[in-house]
């Protein structure tokens, strides 16, 4: 099966505004996992214009998001959201990897 992860239109549109934002037209967003946080795992966005070997490249309408071949393990079958209500406004991911979550939702840990 192959690994996958869904950008949502709300995602797509607010990484849009922000590739542009930075004037550079080879620039993508960037989501990686990396150790640490409060449950163990923790989300991290940039924007990047480098792709490394092993890179997979996800689009949805017309942006590029990249996710390094080991934190796509964790991420497979994610979803990426945009999220604008009354306590602000985020990039959130809705990951069925995860066994539980922080209440902030920026870290997880697996079972």
């Amino acid at each position: 099966m192959e690994a996958s992860i869904n950008v949502t239109s709300s995602a797509a549109k607010r990484i849009a505004e922000v590739v542009a934002g930075e004037g550079n037209p080879r620039a993508f967003l960037r989501i990686a996992v990396s150790g640490g946080g409060c449950s163990g795992f923790q989300y991290g966005f940039t924007i990047d214009d480098s792709r490394q070997p092993d890179d997979r490249v996800f689009e949805k309408d017309g942006v590029v998001v990249v996710v390094d071949e080991t934190s796509l393990e964790l991420l497979n079958g994610a979803e990426i959201d945009f999220v604008e209500d009354m306590m602000g406004a985020s990039f959130q991911v809705r990951n069925p990897n995860a066994a539980s979550s922080c209440g902030c939702g920026n870290s997880f840990s697996i079972g």
